[in-house]
């Protein structure tokens, strides 16, 4: 990945909805350069999808609760339920395995403490968890969805 694809990766994340042509003149290389890369970012999959993002409080969504989740099971069976029900229930929007004392670690979006009380009856009951732990984010301050590839400089200060 040369510099110039950092940089294309950088503008697209920025606001893929923006013409080829307007994204080259801002990195310096044409139209054609500008679509020959985005179609190898596709094909080799380092462009995974593009999406639109939306604010959830504008749609409803106002409670962000970071779920921790411990379990004693780790057979294909219980991976295999888990995963289906995370993959089920639109109220989770990222999940992760983790290295720890938690093994995973969910993040749900509802409109309310309310919801998040039928979406947690409805996880533990589909799912057997040893301990389960919520907290409720009081406020974001940081949302990046921009990835920033390193560049092959890792020269230190």
């Amino acid at each position: 990945m040369d510099k110039i694809d950092r940089k294309l990766l950088s503008e697209l994340q920025k606001d893929a909805t923006r013409s080829f042509d307007r994204i080259g003149k801002i990195i310096g290389i044409s139209k054609t350069a500008v679509w020959n890369r985005v179609q190898k970012f596709v094909q080799n999959g380092t462009i995974v999808r593009q999406a639109a993002i939306i604010d959830p409080v504008k749609i409803g969504l106002n409670e962000t609760f970071f779920v921790q989740i411990k379990t004693n099971q780790h057979d294909d069976e219980w991976l295999n339920n888990f995963h289906q029900t995370i993959n089920e229930l639109d109220e989770i929007i990222e999940a992760y395995r983790l290295a720890g004392t938690i093994d995973y670690l969910l993040k749900v979006q509802v409109a309310s403490s309310k919801h998040f009380d039928v979406f947690y009856k409805s996880l533990i009951k589909r799912i057997s968890i040893n301990d389960v732990s919520s907290s409720l984010s009081m406020e974001t301050i940081k949302i990046n969805s921009e990835l920033i590839p390193p560049s092959d400089d890792i020269s230190t200060s």
